[in-house]
């Protein structure tokens, strides 16, 4: 339920319509555009916090993708967007990978020519990175 270039803000705006049918899983990667855009890393958190609450409420697992934020931004606001993606995990419990770029970000081969977006060795990168946290969790669901 991705829209490319959006904040999450956008996501709390399209939550209702991504929990609409039978969903057990939510994976939240937003972030990495308020971070782009060096937006109030409080609304950040606020705003995953509500797509979490919302998710819960339904009896959803949500794994939540941290990001990073760029490093022109400075140190202190890098430092306050890493935490709140650890503070959300650790005060709503729910499962956490600290950045879904890890080993792509930054890594010329593995982007598109943006730099910023991966290309399809990064995705597929990513996509490994995400099943390793996601592929227990359907096999819980699914012994059940």
């Amino acid at each position: 339920m991705g829209v490319s270039g959006d904040t999450s803000a956008g996501g709390v705006r399209r939550i209702d319509w991504a929990l609409d049918g039978d969903v057990r899983v939510l994976v939240v990667a937003l972030g990495a555009n308020d971070g782009l855009r060096g937006l109030s890393v409080d609304e950040l958190e606020a705003n995953l916090g509500r797509i979490i609450d919302r998710a819960r409420e339904g009896d959803v697992t949500v794994l939540l993708c941290g990001m990073e934020a760029p490093p022109n931004l400075g140190h202190v606001y890098a430092s306050r967007f890493r935490g709140a993606y650890r503070a959300l995990s650790r005060r709503r419990g729910v499962i956490f990978i600290p950045f879904l770029l890890d080993g792509v970000a930054g890594v010329p081969n593995l982007n598109q020519a943006d730099g910023i977006h991966p290309n399809a060795e990064g995705a597929r990168r990513i996509a490994g990175l995400l099943w390793a946290r996601l592929e227990p969790v359907l096999t819980s669901m699914a012994s059940r």
